[in-house]
């Protein structure tokens, strides 16, 4: 049985991009939920029309950027969008490993 694609989307600010009106978090994605299993959301997700998704460098310390690009690279259909968060820290022992600068 088709599914018929009735996903809305909306501009992102004033930036010309359009973005589905639902964005899959992919917080758990390397961690709790497992390469093979974050594959089938991922890929249930753009079927259904979804072309933006949150991830950020916290996110399992990277894991989950991880298997979010994968994924998408193997199921190139059209462009995605990624709302990312960056400024979280990604080792313990390294000063210079969180924050926005250079």
């Amino acid at each position: 049985q088709a599914e018929i694609n009735t996903m809305k989307y909306c501009s992102l600010g004033r930036t010309g991009v359009q973005v589905s009106q639902i964005c899959l978090d992919c917080m758990t994605f390397g961690v709790a939920t497992e390469r093979k299993s974050a594959y089938p959301i991922i890929y249930r997700a753009i079927d259904a029309g979804i072309n933006f998704f949150d991830s950020a460098n916290a996110y399992g310390r990277g894991n989950s950027e991880g298997v979010l690009v994968q994924a998408l690279k193997e199921k190139r259909k059209r462009k995605n969008s990624i709302g990312n968060q960056g400024p979280f820290t990604m080792a313990d022992d390294d000063l210079n490993s969180a924050g926005n600068s250079r």
